[in-house]
């Protein structure tokens, strides 16, 4: 019975966190999206550039609506140290998302708005999936637990 309350548990938390994430993530979705159009179509700037500035923008909102509100239970481990990781690692979504940017307008040549926001929107997927994976590895750190540092000889020889 132990076990399973525990598993609830893990699971529960874990869906919590996956839905706040998730709200993060539709709101710095729209910015991004939404920056990388505007700069790249209203206001005529290049593809590459709108992303990294668009991206930039999202990534800044992301931060501290993640610290504040989804990860807000966890261990924090420093403000200067958690938003160098967080963006050192949005920089490698950043690089994914350039990717596949760069590679539709300069290796496939399709420039039209539907082929670079389709494009945009595989490499957000994937810079995604690999935000929600390190977040929780290196910026947003599990609270620690006390360890019992030895089990007593009994104990061991028993088993």
């Amino acid at each position: 019975m132990q076990f399973l309350r525990g598993a609830y548990e893990r699971l529960s938390g874990l869906i919590r966190e996956l839905a706040k994430f998730g709200t993060i993530g539709a709101i710095a979705f729209v910015i991004d999206v939404g920056g990388l159009n505007f700069l790249q179509y209203g206001l005529h700037w290049g593809t590459l550039t709108s992303k990294v500035i668009a991206t930039g923008v999202a990534t800044t909102f992301a931060y501290f609506g993640n610290r504040f509100w989804t990860y807000r239970h966890r261990e924090q481990s420093g403000l200067a140290r958690e938003y160098f990781l967080f963006f050192l690692l949005n920089g490698v979504a950043l690089l994914i998302g350039l990717l596949c940017i760069g590679f539709t307008r300069y290796t496939l040549e399709l420039t039209d708005p539907l082929s670079i926001n389709v494009a945009n929107l595989i490499g957000i997927g994937l810079g995604t999936l690999f935000r929600f994976w390190s977040y929780k590895k290196w910026v947003f750190l599990a609270a620690t637990e006390e360890v019992p540092k030895e089990l007593p000889d009994e104990v061991t020889r028993a088993r």
